[in-house]
């Protein structure tokens, strides 16, 4: 017997649609796919976010977008800016990249600030931030500490990486993410993840959104699983188990 629902794997999503080469039919095409698997939401470009919005009226899938997207490296007033224009056009959640270099440097008052920003700007309209830190270029204590100044900062969620520098998410990442993170924080994998059986890997150590290309295939094999009675939670203890192993 099930322990899970379709549902459950499709409240995780976030489809993205952010290839550079992306074209008009592709969007469209994308945005068919979200409304017919009804995800949780679908992460468009800056400029389309508007004709996302209107794409998916009525659907329940909501509109994410991104801020300073794929480096983190403008003005802080940029992403402020950017930030407010996006909401404008309708966004409902964000996806801002952190300011890789400064912490990389140890500028952690300007991370904070940077992030402290933007969060504010998107709660006074009650609007969801997720910071993307690019894990592929950090050390595990500079993912800590990146947790750590994003929970202060006032943020919900933590997220792994853009899906376009030299490594994406990892299990072991998003563990320590979880680990390095209040419980009004939550992780956000995104990066590499094609599979049913990785995104049940990443739900099972806490896990709540997965940002991906691979939607549908992920979902007709949730939807397979769970017309033939198997579409089980991994037990959790075994993978960290294995992460631990690894590391």
């Amino acid at each position: 017997m099930n322990d899970l629902t379709v549902f459950d794997i499709a409240e995780m999503i976030d489809h993205s649609l952010l290839r550079p080469t992306l074209t008009n039919e592709e969007f469209e095409e994308g945005i068919k796919l979200a409304r017919k698997y009804k995800m949780a939401t679908c992460c468009v470009a800056p400029y389309d976010v508007e004709r996302a919005v209107n794409g998916l009226a009525g659907s329940g899938v909501l509109v994410s977008t991104v801020i300073d997207f794929p480096h983190g490296s403008n003005l802080t007033a940029a992403k402020v800016y950017e930030a407010e224009l996006a909401m404008d056009h309708g966004a409902s959640s964000l996806d801002m990249v952190l300011a890789i270099s400064r912490l990389v440097s140890g500028e952690f008052d300007y991370v904070e600030q940077d992030i402290h920003q933007v969060v504010e700007c998107a709660h006074a309209r009650n609007i969801s931030v997720k910071v993307i830190f690019e894990n592929c270029f950090l050390t595990k204590e500079m993912i800590v500490k990146a947790c750590h100044l994003t929970e202060k900062a006032g943020a919900d969620f933590v997220k792994t990486s853009t899906g376009y520098g030299k490594g994406g998410a990892t299990l072991a990442d998003c563990y320590l993410m979880r680990q390095s993170t209040g419980k009004k924080v939550a992780v956000k994998a995104a990066g590499g993840i094609r599979t049913l059986d990785d995104v049940l890997a990443y739900r099972a150590i806490g896990t709540k959104m997965i940002g991906t290309r691979a939607s549908a295939e992920i979902l007709d094999e949730a939807e397979k699983r769970y017309e033939e009675g198997s579409l089980y939670e991994m037990d959790s203890s075994k993978v960290i188990a294995k992460i631990t192993s690894e590391e």
